[in-house]
């Protein structure tokens, strides 16, 4: 039994499944394991320039890989866009602002451009603009995100769009990837459950602690961003792990704002030091399914095998 959807017909992989573009944790030796097991990976530029995308597409070696980008960095950074298709990415993936700037660049080249959302109303921008594939984000992802959860919202952008539709946000296992295919999703998007893996850019430490925490120990909060200095629209928000400093500033930030400089720098100073009682843990409510480090392929491959046995055994447990 093989997964095919439209993601993997388009894209020409064999199982429907993204690596989501994390900054700080996606780099070119992830995002081309991810590709070797059959899905597909993208390094996740985040806030970093040229030399680093350089470096990372050159660690994905021979694999094929995707390009992701925060789309309202990338307007202050706009040469990153030419850059990456000119290494001639499996597809660009765009998240967090307007894509009808960057949307020609992509076209044009014939590369697929996949648009990230958490609305209906961005998602119907998004496919005005020409997005190949609409990513319905929910809040239980990682780092930001809006307010919508992933199992309405799915199903919303899909019947208001005919673009197809994949799935994001609190989907780390086979179950997760099976039941976004019922909800009319072409696929998923993962990023925690790859986050503890050998090959992910997450510090060892976070590695470690993000293997026995759960869900409940995560908040969306602009905390981080304000102690890391980093301007994001107040429509995002972040989820992250809990800790000390979200603790002592949660529900402070204008106070937070105040110290921005003196706590700015103690943040940094922290995150240097892989000190994550300050620094921040960035990962979702999937984080109860990752319980061990394993390499990339096996997580992606294990998923889809056990989408696979789901979607095979469900019509005899279910229907009599």
């Amino acid at each position: 039994m093989a997964l095919v959807s439209a993601l993997t017909e388009k894209l020409g992989i064999d199982i429907p499944l993204l690596l989501a573009p994390m900054a700080g944790v996606s780099g070119g030796e992830l995002a081309a394991a991810v590709s070797r097991a059959g899905g597909l990976g993208f390094i996740g530029t985040g806030y970093m320039e040229e030399d680093w995308l350089r470096g990372e597409l050159a660690k994905a070696g021979n694999e094929k890989v995707g390009a992701g980008f925060i789309t309202w960095v990338l307007a202050q950074k706009p040469h990153l866009l030419p850059f990456a298709l000119d290494h001639a990415p499996k597809a660009i993936f765009l998240s967090f602002g307007e894509i009808e700037p960057f949307a020609p660049q992509v076209k044009e080249r014939g590369i697929p451009l996949i648009a990230q959302v958490q609305t209906l109303a961005q998602a119907k921008r998004a496919a005005k603009a020409g997005a190949d594939f609409i990513v319905a984000q929910g809040t239980e992802a990682g780092g930001h995100g809006a307010k919508r959860a992933t199992f309405p919202l799915v199903p919303a952008i899909a019947d208001a769009v005919d673009v197809p539709v994949i799935a994001a946000g609190g989907i780390g296992d086979g179950r997760g990837l099976a039941a976004a295919l019922m909800l009319g999703a072409c696929g998923a998007v993962c990023g925690s459950a790859f986050y503890a893996a050998p090959e992910a850019l997450s510090h060892a430490k976070a590695k470690e602690q993000a293997l026995s925490a759960s869900g409940d120990d995560t908040q969306r909060s602009s905390v981080f961003d304000i102690a890391r200095g980093i301007n994001w629209p107040r429509e995002w928000t972040m989820r992250t792990l809990k800790n000390s400093f979200s603790e002592k500033w949660t529900g402070d930030t204008q106070a937070l704002q105040q110290h921005a400089a003196e706590e700015g720098a103690r943040y940094a100073e922290a995150a240097a030091k892989g000190d994550f009682d300050t620094a921040a843990i960035i990962i979702g409510e999937a984080v109860d399914l990752v319980t061990q480090s394993r390499p990339a392929e096996e997580i992606t491959r294990k998923i889809a095998g056990d989408t696979e046995a789901l979607l095979k055994n469900a019509a005899a447990n279910f229907l009599r």
